[in-house]
């Protein structure tokens, strides 16, 4: 009986230590390592890129990184019609911005590394939205805004 319980508490301890992580304060870069724009404009496809932020500081799971990645190259396609362009971005964070790597822009980059692809808790959604609606209230227009 006292080793069961032992056991249990063991348990408990990890589960509480592997989900009981704050995610970090949301921030972005624009266009990590990539123009924001072109002359002329350079913030055009800005606005792709810090929502795709957002995405990838969040985390979530391998699907919802495509789906990301995926919407990116979307935006810009929109934004600018050069599907070429897009499509480099696309590839680029395709390989550089796995979790494994332990940079500032990987998947999930507000949680400490070695996270991987997880799907986010009802409470990790909610430490998100939170730290979200606090970047907003000190940066309202994001990023990219024109200053």
């Amino acid at each position: 009986m006292r080793t069961r319980f032992a056991l249990w508490l063991f348990a408990a301890a990890l589960l509480s230590c592997a989900h009981g992580q704050a995610i970090r304060p949301f921030t972005s870069d624009g266009c990590t390592l990539w123009p924001d724009g072109k002359p002329g404009d350079r913030r055009l496809w800005c606005g792709c890129c810090f929502t795709h932020d957002m995405a990838y500081w969040r985390g979530g799971t391998e699907a919802e990184r495509e789906q990301a990645d995926a919407a990116l190259r979307a935006c810009v396609v929109e934004k600018t019609g050069d599907t070429r362009m897009a499509t480099v971005m696309h590839d680029g964070i395709r390989v550089t911005g796995s979790p494994v790597f332990p940079d500032w822009y990987r998947w999930g980059y507000g949680w400490p590394y070695g996270r991987g692809y997880q799907p986010l808790t009802h409470h990790e959604r909610a430490q998100a939205r939170e730290k979200l609606r606090e970047y907003f209230r000190a940066s309202p227009g994001g990023y990219c805004a024109r200053r």
